[in-house]
């Protein structure tokens, strides 16, 4: 059984206060559906070039076609990237390079959650891996481009999407970065406390981190390199793809209630697209206070502002994919 209809609040006025972005390049992952798909339709209709980056696949072809039919005067190029791959990730941020020498917004919004415990062909958990190690080699590969864009239009962005299961962990394990994919707790889908959401906090509280000592590293570097704006967002409870089957086997009450606490997915948007586009300030998170509503500034928890785990994120990440030029 799905999740029932959930109307749109608040997307409508968010977004008539967006300014214009004619001419910056958006390069955002994950954009086949859910809060991807709005950001990539909503930076397009505001006069980006957007750049979407997703796996190889039917459903990918059909949603960068309904992105062309929605926005008939955006720009969209689709660059196949899988990031459950990392020479698929290296191949796409070539390519990336190769086109556009100056991004303004790198948005690293793809994600996957409570998957059970399996390894990538790169031997990493599958969920660590999509949404942290890959977004992180994104991030070393493309900082020249964004440092060029900073260095002439005084400002680039980066946008790590986080989610509210960063607060069930406050620290890190570092055997969930490592080659450890499929040793890490089972297959158990118990809601939070389970280890497919055990290894999805972790995922999700390093994106959050990630943000942190990314932006303190770049503020150290100076020039170009402090222009560049590093930011989280959340989603709240969003109505998206994201949760795949984890709701099917729920009554029609319990679905009418976890309804009750959602929004929908351009509803779920707003915090990616605040960061993406609006007036935000660094390394901060833009989301709803709760499940769901307006996106607002959020102050960090412990867990973003622990410096062991600063370091074991830094660490660990850099021995997965390489140091990032800071």
């Amino acid at each position: 059984m799905s999740m029932p209809e959930v109307e749109t609040k608040w997307f409508g006025d968010f977004k008539n206060k967006l300014p214009k972005v004619d001419g910056k390049v958006f390069v955002i992952t994950g954009t086949t559906s859910g809060t991807g798909y709005v950001a990539a339709r909503t930076a397009a209709e505001f006069g980006g070039t957007v750049v979407v980056l997703n796996r190889a696949s039917e459903r990918s072809t059909k949603s960068l076609a309904k992105l062309k039919e929605e926005v008939p005067t955006g720009i969209f190029d689709n660059i196949d990237c899988d990031l459950q791959d990392l020479a698929s990730v290296k191949l796409a941020a070539d390519t990336v390079k190769g086109k556009y020498p100056q991004i303004f917004c790198l948005a690293n919004n793809a994600g996957v959650m409570g998957n059970d415990d399996l390894a990538t062909k790169d031997g990493y958990d599958v969920q660590m891996q999509t949404n942290h190690l890959s977004h992180f080699l994104l991030v070393k590969e493309l900082l020249p481009c964004l440092e060029a864009c900073a260095a002439v239009g005084g400002e680039a962005r980066i946008v790590n999407h986080s989610s509210g299961a960063r607060h069930w962990v406050t620290s890190f394990e570092e055997k969930y970065f490592g080659k450890n994919g499929g040793n890490l707790g089972g297959n158990d889908k118990t809601f939070k406390t389970g280890a497919n959401f055990v290894r999805y906090a972790h995922s999700k509280l390093a994106n959050a981190v990630f943000s942190h000592v990314l932006f303190a590293k770049l503020q150290a570097k100076g020039d170009a390199a402090a222009k560049v704006k590093v930011l989280s967002c959340n989603p709240g409870m969003s109505a998206t793809n994201l949760a795949g089957d984890l709701f099917t086997s729920l009554s029609p009450e319990q679905l009418q209630g976890i309804a009750s606490m959602t929004q929908s997915g351009e509803d779920g948007a707003m915090g990616l697209i605040e960061c993406m586009m609006g007036q935000v300030e660094a390394p901060h998170m833009y989301g709803p206070e709760g499940t769901k509503g307006p996106a607002v500034k959020a102050d960090p928890t412990p867990g973003e502002l622990d410096k062991a785990n600063w370091e074991i994120l830094w660490k660990a990440s850099e021995a997965a994919v390489g140091p990032i030029p800071v």
